[in-house]
């Protein structure tokens, strides 16, 4: 089976693609493949702020990311693209901080690498 690494790049009010994401990593996993990490690229990193509070009707997007770090997916944010909009990167559980070429090596090192936006 395959290894995939993917991007995703959806701001925090897009909830569609957030959960077409999660479908499509416990699908991809069901089947046999391997989900090698997330990379919040662009507005997706504000995933990753701890700096918003959601009406308990909404989608909770913490529990989601928890939940496929839970899967033992690795949840990576761009640093520059968080540092450009003014992201604090000190505390961004479950996510790590890496760089673009962090996850070019990633890529190279996957079979497959799937855009979400």
């Amino acid at each position: 089976m395959a290894s995939i690494i993917i991007s995703y790049h959806a701001n925090v009010t897009s909830h569609d693609s957030l959960q077409h994401l999660t479908r499509f990593i416990h699908s991809a996993i069901k089947v046999g493949h391997s989900i090698k990490g997330v990379f919040l690229y662009q507005d997706a990193v504000f995933h990753a702020s701890n700096h918003f509070s959601l009406p308990s009707d909404e989608l909770q997007i913490m529990e989601v990311w928890q939940s496929i770090a839970d899967l033992g997916v690795k949840l990576s944010l761009c640093v520059t693209a968080a540092e450009k909009r003014g992201l604090a990167i000190s505390n961004t559980l479950p996510f790590e901080v890496a760089g673009l070429a962090e996850f070019a090596m990633d890529v190279a090192q996957t079979d497959k690498w799937v855009q979400i936006k």
